[in-house]
């Protein structure tokens, strides 16, 4: 029998990115919940569901990129026609 207690899904202590935001899982950023707590009610997310919730954000975007993207172009990538990266504008 499968049981389900809440203590075992309390998520690892945050680590302080910025001021503002803090992470908990792997490529997973949040604005401080102490700081959003003077703004807006809180409660507490258990693991699995903070799991489900980013893999299903990931899957809506491979799902978008099928139906809608051409190409995908990553950042830092030349263009196909050689042309560099273009230059400042206003300098002189």
């Amino acid at each position: 029998m499968l049981v389900f207690r809440l203590s075992a899904q309390r998520p690892p202590k945050p680590e302080r990115v910025t001021d503002v935001v803090v992470t908990r899982l792997e490529h997973v950023l949040e604005v401080d919940p102490d700081l959003m707590r003077k703004h807006v009610a809180q409660q507490d997310i258990p693991n699995w569901d903070m799991h489900r919730i980013v893999s299903a954000r990931w899957e809506h975007i491979r799902d978008i990129h099928e139906q809608w993207a051409d190409s995908i172009v990553l950042a830092g990538e030349g263009s196909e026609l050689g042309a560099g990266p273009p230059e400042p504008m206003g300098e002189t």
